[in-house]
């Protein structure tokens, strides 16, 4: 009776047939996928979302910003290729296909992405980056030589319509063109442009049926509000939201700040070194009180931690450090990337506490002629000159010069008999060549040459009488260096996501010196070579670029009567994955190897991850290596300023001054979120980054009559947490706020002491306001107490305190833009308003050639309120 039951279910099963075995089975998995579709605006995205409402896809949505189609469907029921057909059938292009053309033509004007595509390709073929606000939305362009060469300005707006009551209605199909250009665009539905800006026009052509076609001259070009009046006229440009002069790309996993011309002319920014005043993460100080030389900190750490690069190739380094702030001219920038942390493996090993990347201007989109002069009240004197020609449509090419001179040899805040700042004459130049077929092929290449002469020391030091005697301290400074670089790079015209660059940069610095009684003569001879190639895995959700990279240092150092002498040779290869599956979360995870012929083969792992959990809250969060190899003498010159005597401990033989590489590994994490205040955007942005040191070249300063330098034996480390919040309180006016907090350790001889000279605290505060071509501009910072290195050893009279007071810096500017053809800038300003300096600081400045001087103890400004004036013009 029991089998009965069973029986019959089987008959069932066997009648039903087919149909039953096929319910019996498991269902297919729904997938998730996401890859590129070439659109441009709203009528893009209904059309593209509408094809893909069939049956087996169970979400669908494409992001005008980024052209990514996130997309959720059953395989079982409907294929891929089913699905990208459809999409292009409908018009729209798609990394591995190709709508028809007539589908494509038959399209609203304003659906035409390949003609913008093709306008910001003929801009910038190495990255396209849309500006939207205060972040920066990077298309699918691939990498020609490197990222962030060139940066393209798009302009977004919207064209409105006013009615007899007020009401706005947007414009559908209006004509956006650029005057003489023959480029233009058209407002999709809801009346919303993009059209790029091509660095050189600023007149655009406002048409629509029904209107007189007006010209109107666009001073400020972000995103714009055109409205059109009810008596058929033009009535008004305005704007709406613009980019700020600093911000942060949404969507790079790895956190860079981008500091734009504009953030650069809030202070007059005569060199590189002057361009971070207004900028809370980094510290820029003199590196003693006689040589003028400046350094930076980031992270609590030295400058020599901070990768510094130009259009990513190598910058000052080496011999160079101690002044490679000051040999590149402020006019000359067009913008700064500051990323803090550890890089891309792409472009080097070096960077521990982060890295600074310098875009200079551009020949292909820059102003055909800029100029500059700048005077202070110390006597100090800038010139400046860019000019820039297009040679047909594929030749460009820029000059860039700058002059400064000082001849006050009196000036003297605090009354101790030396000179603030070194006398002398600073020249350099650059001359670059871009060529670019427009069919994928693009070059550039250039030469720099830069010679600068300093004399300082006591005010009344001649070097025609006095050099190298004891009869006054003076020092003096002949610095000469000679690059050329070059950058090829071909795209794939069929597969733009995959290309081949190559980067190369050769540079000659020579330095002859001398402190007092002390000689340091140096020559540094650099070759680089970086070969990246990039491509994608299967889609565009997987990227990766890899490729071979060659540097060598050949130094030569003759310090008083002793030399020292290597050849550094560092072959390597790299190889990045970038991971993208949706707009929300991406990966970089990189690994480079290199071979170092003095410290053997090292491995250098990074990774970096960003994800967005909902929209307007950003978290990245970053880990991996950094080494490089200490130049102790040029790193620390300022100790050449002292009667200190080098100690260099080692027993080792066959490395650089016989000590390690220094070694480090640097974690970190960001939050930035964005949100409304006063009806207005603005970003709040919170991290934190940690060092820790394997190896590391301690410079022990806690034996006032010498330097030592050492190997690391115990712990180091460096904490840095910063919080920052960027407002309007009201229109027209930006707030910057930010508290950094830094806890750096080294172990000195057998002891763990906070690292000296390094502030714990700093508050910061910045405000900008600008109306009717004036531009105001203030800035604020609270420094901390510092620790100064023991000097209790010396004379009673030449004892210091353990720490040093707190002080206030106050930096002000005021600027007017007059004329609307040819506008031209007049700006006035004040640097440390309050007048505070450092006293005494130089130790010992009654006895230089005693056994007590020293000119490298400084913690606070060296010079007192310093007043300037200048003229900036700008000819398209």
């Amino acid at each position: 009776m029991k089998m009965i039951p069973y029986f019959i279910l089987l008959l069932f099963v066997f009648a039903a047939g087919p149909s039953f075995a096929q319910v019996s089975k498991p269902m297919a998995k729904d997938t998730s996928i996401s890859f590129m579709v070439h659109g441009a605006c709203e009528q893009c995205k209904q059309r593209i979302e509408g094809v893909l409402k069939i049956k087996g896809i169970k979400k669908a949505n494409w992001d005008i910003d980024s052209k990514l189609l996130n997309l959720t469907y059953n395989p079982a029921q409907v294929s891929l290729e089913k699905i990208q057909n459809r999409i292009v059938a409908a018009g729209h292009d798609i990394d591995t296909k190709k709508a028809n053309d007539n589908v494509y033509n038959a399209l609203p004007s304003c659906c035409h992405y390949r003609e913008m595509d093709k306008m910001l390709h003929e801009s910038n073929t190495d990255t396209l980056q849309l500006f939207q606000k205060d972040s920066v939305i990077e298309k699918n362009v691939p990498d020609i030589v490197d990222k962030n060469i060139d940066i393209v300005h798009v302009i977004k707006g919207v064209v409105l319509e006013t009615g007899k009551k007020g009401a706005f209605t947007p414009l559908t199909g209006a004509s956006i063109m650029w005057l003489h250009s023959g480029k233009g665009v058209s407002t999709d539905s809801n009346g919303v442009f993009l059209i790029p800006h091509d660095g050189v026009n600023s007149r655009l052509i406002i048409s629509y049926t029904g209107y007189r076609p007006d010209t109107v001259t666009v001073t400020d070009m972000n995103e714009l509000k055109i409205i059109l009046a009810a008596n058929h006229q033009l009535k008004e440009v305005t704007v709406v939201s613009k980019q700020r002069s600093t911000y942060l790309s949404a969507v790079n996993p790895i956190r860079t700040q981008v500091m734009t011309d504009k953030e650069l002319f809030k202070a007059a920014c005569c060199n590189l070194s002057e361009s971070f005043e207004t900028n809370p993460s980094v510290d820029v100080s003199y590196n003693d009180a006689v040589t003028g030389s400046k350094q930076i900190q980031l992270l609590g750490l030295n400058g020599n931690y901070t990768q510094l690069t130009v259009e990513n190739l190598p910058g000052p380094r080496g011999i160079a450090t101690p002044l490679g702030l000051n040999s590149i001219a402020g006019p000359w920038v067009e913008s700064i990337q500051l990323t803090k942390g550890i890089g891309s493996v792409a472009n080097g090993y070096e960077s521990i506490a982060g890295q600074v990347n310098v875009e200079l201007k551009k020949p292909e989109n820059s102003e055909s002629l800029f100029a500059n002069v700048y005077v202070n009240d110390f006597g100090k004197t800038d010139l400046n000159l860019n000019l820039a020609k297009k040679i047909g449509k594929k030749w460009s090419t820029g000059l860039l010069l700058h002059d400064d001179f000082l001849s006050n040899n009196k000036l003297d805040f605090n009354k101790d008999g030396f000179r603030d700042l070194p006398t002398g004459n600073q020249f350099n130049l650059i001359n670059r060549w871009k060529y670019d077929d427009g069919k994928g092929f693009l070059t550039q290449f250039g030469v720099k040459v830069l010679t600068d002469k300093r004399t300082g020391g006591q005010t009344d030091f001649d070097p025609a009488k006095d050099r190298q005697s004891t009869s006054k301290y003076g020092l003096g400074i002949n610095t000469q260096r000679y690059e050329a670089f070059a950058k090829i790079g071909y795209v794939f015209p069929e597969k733009k996501y995959k290309s081949i660059g190559l980067q190369l940069s050769a540079i000659d610095h020579q330095q002859d010196s001398y402190f007092g009684l002390t000689t340091y003569n140096a020559e540094q001879k650099n070759f680089y070579a970086n070969l990246i190639y990039q491509s994608i895995i299967n889609n565009t959700q997987h990227k990766f670029r890899t490729g071979f990279s060659f540097l060598m240092d050949k130094y030569d150092e003759d310090f008083k009567t002793v030399q020292y002498t290597r050849n550094e040779k560092v072959p390597g290869a790299f190889f990045e994955y970038t991971y993208t599956p949706n707009t929300k979360f991406s990966v970089i995870a990189g690994i480079r190897g290199d071979h170092n012929n003095l410290y053997g083969f090292f491995a250098t792992p990074r990774v970096h991850v960003r994800y967005e959990p909902v929209k307007g809250t950003t978290i990245r969060i970053s880990a991996g290596r950094g080494q490089r190899t200490a130049n102790i003498l040029a790193e620390n010159m300022s100790v050449f300023v002292s009667s200190r005597q080098v100690n260099i401990i080692t027993n080792k033989t066959g490395l650089a001054y016989g000590l390690d590489a220094e070694v480090a590994w640097n974690k970190g994490i960001s939050i930035d979120q964005k949100f409304k205040l006063f009806q207005r955007d603005a970003l709040l942005s919170v991290d934190f980054f940690r060092n820790d040191f394997n190896k590391q070249v301690v410079v022990d300063l806690e034996d006032p009559t010498q330097v030592k330098f050492y190997n690391l034996s115990g712990r180091s480390y460096s904490n840095s947490a910063q919080a920052e919040i960027n407002f309007e309180p009201f229109n027209k006016l930006e707030a910057r706020l930010a508290y950094r907090y830094f806890d750096v350790k080294t172990t000195y001889g057998n002891q763990l002491l906070q690292r000296p000279l390094v502030a714990p605290h700093r508050a910061f505060a910045n405000l900008a306001y600008s109306i009717s071509g004036w531009k105001l501009d203030y800035t604020i910072t609270y420094n901390g107490s510092k620790r100064i290195p023991n000097t209790q050893s010396s004379p009673a009279q030449y004892q210091l305190p353990a720490y040093s007071p707190s002080y206030v810096l106050m930096n002000a500017q005021v600027s007017k833009t007059v004329g609307k053809k040819h506008p031209m800038d007049f700006y006035i300003g004040s640097e440390n308003l309050t007048g505070f300096i450092q006293k005494n600081v130089i130790v010992a400045a009654d006895q230089p050639f005693s056994t007590s001087f020293d000119a490298s103890m400084v913690w606070g400004p060296v010079t007192g309120r310093m007043l300037y004036a200048g003229w900036r013009f700008k000819l398209k």
